[in-house]
């Protein structure tokens, strides 16, 4: 069972990073705030199901370059 959950949390996870890379490459400014918002909320889903499951939290995003 806790397979399912840290699957879960990997797609999280997977989500956030394509939504990163979106906000990385984007050049409008709204655009790239929205992106951003929308990869840390699935970073911010992926840390509460890892909580909730008693697993370790996933690790930060490294800073872009």
């Amino acid at each position: 069972m806790a397979g399912r959950f840290v699957k879960m949390i990997a797609e999280y996870l997977e989500h956030a990073l394509q939504f990163e890379r979106m906000a990385a490459e984007a050049t409008d400014p709204a655009l790239k705030e929205s992106l951003a918002k929308q990869a840390g909320a699935y970073r911010k889903l992926a840390s509460e199901r890892a909580e909730r499951q008693g697993l370790p939290k996933p690790p930060e995003p490294h800073p872009s370059s």
